[in-house]
């Protein structure tokens, strides 16, 4: 389902946007699996929109065991094994799976940054597929700034405080004001419809405008041979305090099965 011109795009760019990876069938799985995650979210879930602004962010994170869509769609469709050949990685392990709805009229831009700063893991081999259930048009998609997967690491905060969160305060350096000069960077995005992905190293920056219409996506965090756990100084986002294993360990835990072997 991928070419060897997608597997350099992403490889050269830490993204690359791929047409058509689940079918209507899957695409209408996983949306009755949102809208059964909308209906009760879990502890993890929130409304992240700033106090006072219009519309609603819904966020949950790590749903998978609970919600039988989501576990089909993880287990059965292409992405694992579409992982796996744009990692180049002998298999595919899970990480979790996110939930992102933007209600009609939701104006919060969610901010530019890297997802692994978030997260208790280190390694390369990252891989996040952004699924759109409704058409997303070029003003309100994701963007990212092409080759970003490759530098640093920039500080995590919060989107609406902004925070320090994971490591220290003055750990890593800041995110660059990508917004302040457009031009000085190479920015890409897509219009998507419903069965589209982009796949995105979790280093690259990206950010992401408001929608004036409903913009449901589910997102699957998957990782490739080279990834270890990695304990932070502060609670990683999403938290996995039911998880103990080793600094540096591999990730074998039933949170994190395995989808796919080469």
């Amino acid at each position: 389902m991928i070419s060897a011109e997608d597997v350099d795009a992403f490889q050269s760019d830490g993204v690359v946007i791929l047409r058509g990876v689940l079918g209507d069938d899957e695409v209408a799985t996983l949306a009755a699996g949102v809208e059964k995650n909308l209906g009760a979210l879990s502890p993890l879930g929130m409304n992240a929109t700033a106090d006072g602004a219009p519309g609603a962010f819904i966020e949950d994170f790590r749903n998978w065991d609970r919600i039988g869509e989501y576990e089909s769609i993880i287990r059965s469709s292409a992405l694992a094994p579409i992982a796996g050949e744009l990692l180049g990685a002998d298999s595919v392990r899970l990480f979790h799976d996110h939930l992102l709805v933007k209600e009609p009229g939701t104006l919060d831009r969610s901010p530019w940054h890297q997802d692994q700063p978030y997260y208790s893991i280190d390694g390369a081999q990252t891989v996040s597929f952004w699924i759109p259930l409704d058409p997303v048009a070029r003003e309100s998609t994701l963007e990212f700034v092409a080759g970003s997967h490759t530098g640093k690491w920039y500080m995590p905060r919060s989107f609406v405080k902004k925070t320090a969160m994971v490591f220290e305060e003055g750990a890593l350096e800041e995110v660059p004001d990508v917004d302040a000069d457009r031009d000085a960077f190479s920015i890409l995005g897509w219009a998507m419809q419903p069965g589209d992905a982009v796949a995105f190293n979790m280093l690259t920056l990206h950010a992401a405008a408001g929608s004036p219409t409903r913009r449901r996506a589910f997102s699957l965090r998957l990782l490739g041979d080279d990834v270890t756990w990695a304990p932070r100084p502060h609670r990683t986002s999403p938290p996995f305090d039911d998880v103990s294993l080793d600094p540096g360990a591999p990730l074998d835990h039933p949170q994190f099965p395995i989808l796919w072997r080469r």
